[in-house]
C-alpha cells in the first residue's frame, strides 16, 4: 500500500493506493484507445523544487479509473491497481505499507489492522530497501 500524495490522488480514497506487482509481458489489455497516461510532478519533501515522475499511471479515458503503474526503469515489471483486476486475487503472505512519511494523519494503520486484514504488516517510511522480487522469492 503505497501511502504519498500521487498515489492518494490517483486512486487512494482510503488514504493509500494498492498496487499488484506482476511481470508487464503477462498483461493483456483491450480498448487501448480508451486509455491515457498520466506523469505526476512530484515535489522534494527536502526543498520544494520538483521533477516529473518516469512512472506512467494509465488510467480509461471514459470513467476515469486508474489501470496500472508503468515504470521504464523496471521495464519487466507492472504494478496493476487492486481496484482494476476483475478476477480473485490471493491474499498476500504479509502486506507492504510505503511512504508513511506522506500518510495523512486521518488515516490511522492500526484501524486497517484491527479490520480483519491477516497476515504480517511491513511500514516503511520510503521505499524498502527489498525488491519486488527478492519478496516473492522470500515468501
Amino acid at each position: 500500500m503505497c501511502y504519498c500524495g500521487v498515489c492518494r490522488k490517483t486512486a487512494g480514497c482510503g488514504g493509500y493506493a494498492i498496487n499488484v506487482a506482476g511481470e508487464a509481458n503477462t498483461l493483456i489489455v483491450s480498448g487501448e484507445d480508451n486509455i491515457s497516461v498520466n506523469q505526476a510532478t512530484i515535489q522534494n519533501p527536502e526543498d520544494s523544487s520538483a521533477q516529473v515522475s518516469s512512472a506512467e499511471r494509465r488510467f480509461c479515458q471514459k470513467c476515469g479509473s486508474m489501470l496500472w503503474l508503468y515504470d521504464p526503469r523496471w521495464p519487466q515489471l507492472i504494478h496493476p491497481f487492486a481496484s482494476a483486476i476483475d478476477t480473485e486475487l490471493p491474499l498476500p503472505p504479509e502486506k507492504t505499507h510505503m511512504m508513511l512519511d506522506f500518510k495523512p494523519s486521518w488515516v490511522q494503520l492500526k484501524d486497517q489492522e484491527e479490520s480483519g486484514s491477516t497476515g504480517k504488516h511491513k511500514i516503511f517510511n520510503r521505499y524498502p530497501e527489498e525488491s519486488i522480487a527478492d519478496w516473492h522469492t522470500r515468501l
